[in-house]
């Protein structure tokens, strides 16, 4: 003799009204879980120390870099490094946040070619130049993508190019170079 299989639960037969109950639970759970997670409106990296690099790079080097020092409060260091670019130019580099969130960087190499120049500023063509902290900077000005350089190219092969780039105004890069100081060991 064989014994009955058990009756069936009624829920297991799927009818609408539990398909709909059963999806408002689960979005019921999504929508606690998103409004009890924190979100954080911006990531920040750690602390960039800027003095620490360019000192360890002026005693490798023994180059006269520069450092903004000075800057007014709102500027942040993003980026501080000692690397080789565009045609194996070891070059120096630090980045920083502007108060209204654009970016600014001094670049600084030896005897550069035109290549490395042209890599740095992105192929942007000459828009003028501008007078600041004693020198005349070149300008050059990138439409297509927004970036702005300055390019500081001395004649003398023994001294460093000194180039500005980002996405910071033409007047915030002033502002900028306005603090650049030399490296001291």
């Amino acid at each position: 003799m064989t014994t009955p299989a058990p009756a069936r639960s009624r829920y297991s037969m799927g009818s609408a009204k539990n398909l709909v109950y059963s999806l408002a639970a689960v979005l019921a759970m999504v929508a606690v879980l998103v409004l009890i997670v924190p979100r954080v409106s911006s990531v920040s990296g750690p602390p960039v120390d800027v003095t620490a690099t360019a000192v360890d790079v002026r005693e490798r080097t023994g180059w006269p870099i520069v450092q903004p020092v000075g800057l007014p409060e709102g500027w942040t260091a993003t980026s501080a490094r000692y690397t080789v670019t565009t045609g194996g130019f070891p070059t120096w580099h630090a980045g920083y946040q502007t108060p209204s969130g654009t970016y600014v960087a001094v670049e600084q190499t030896l005897d550069p070619n035109r290549e490395w120049i042209e890599s740095q500023t992105n192929r942007a063509p000459k828009v003028g130049t501008l007078e600041a902290a004693g020198r005349t900077w070149t300008m050059y000005e990138r439409d297509t993508k927004v970036q702005n350089s300055l390019v500081d190219a001395p004649e003398d092969e023994d001294e460093l190019t000194t180039l500005i780039t980002g996405t910071a105004t033409f007047d915030e890069m002033t502002q900028f170079v306005e603090t650049l100081q030399p490296v001291t060991p």
